[in-house]
């Protein structure tokens, strides 16, 4: 059986589960207290960093976007990088939209703060940081309305690594009640409709000890 390190609201996992269980690829999770830097741990990834794969031939894989690669070359069935090489070059775009702008402007500014700093023993959340967060998702929110409103799927007319990149950034920061929904109904549409794939429901479904997540956030219906 396949494995999977994980952090639980770490957003390069989450897109690992997706893109496994959207390939139909059954896989155990198991969770990482990269915190403790594991010996074990850091043999398979000196970087001391999730989400790390073992394959069923015992290949190991690390790094968010490296594990999305090796599944869409290993298992091109239910491909999640479709269409032409322009199609592609557009996947990849947005999925580094989302990977890293998205992140740094958004995610790490508000998960980081409020969730990782505590189990990192990293001190206070930074308040400025969190105003900042929560300012910059606005602006990343009416891009992704602007693109629902112009492709079915975020890069154009089928699902792809884009929309499941995308879900897990935003997934993470849902789950502390932190994305103005209502205020940007496009994206909550979209959204609305990636809750909905089965793929999504252990993500919906994950509890981080002490942190309870919003009523809305496992509800498909919002």
């Amino acid at each position: 059986m396949r494995q999977l390190y994980h952090l639980a609201i770490d957003p390069a996992c989450r897109k690992a589960r997706i893109m496994l269980a959207e390939k139909g690829l059954e896989f155990e999770l198991r969770a990482e207290k990269i915190w403790e830097r594991r010996d074990s741990f850091l043999r398979l990834n000196p970087a001391g960093e999730v989400p790390i794969l073992i394959d069923e031939d015992n290949t190991v894989v690390a790094g968010g976007q490296v594990i999305a690669e090796y599944l869409e070359e290993a298992y091109p069935e239910a491909p999640l990088m479709p269409g032409s090489v322009v199609d592609r070059a557009e996947i990849r775009r947005l999925v580094s939209w989302f990977d890293e702008k998205f992140h740094r402007e958004v995610t790490a500014n508000l998960v980081d703060e409020k969730i990782l700093k505590r189990f990192l023993r990293l001190g206070e959340p930074n308040v400025s940081a969190i105003r900042a967060g929560l300012q910059n998702i606005h602006f990343h929110l009416e891009y992704l309305v602007w693109l629902a409103d112009r492709r079915r799927w975020l890069a154009g007319a089928d699902f792809s690594l884009a929309d499941i990149a995308a879900a897990a950034q935003l997934s993470a920061v849902d789950y502390l009640g932190d994305v103005p929904w209502d205020e940007h109904r496009g994206a909550k549409d979209w959204y609305a409709r990636v809750k909905s794939r089965p793929a999504m429901r252990p993500i919906l479904a994950d509890y981080m000890s002490g942190i309870r997540p919003p009523a809305h956030y496992a509800d498909l219906d919002f």
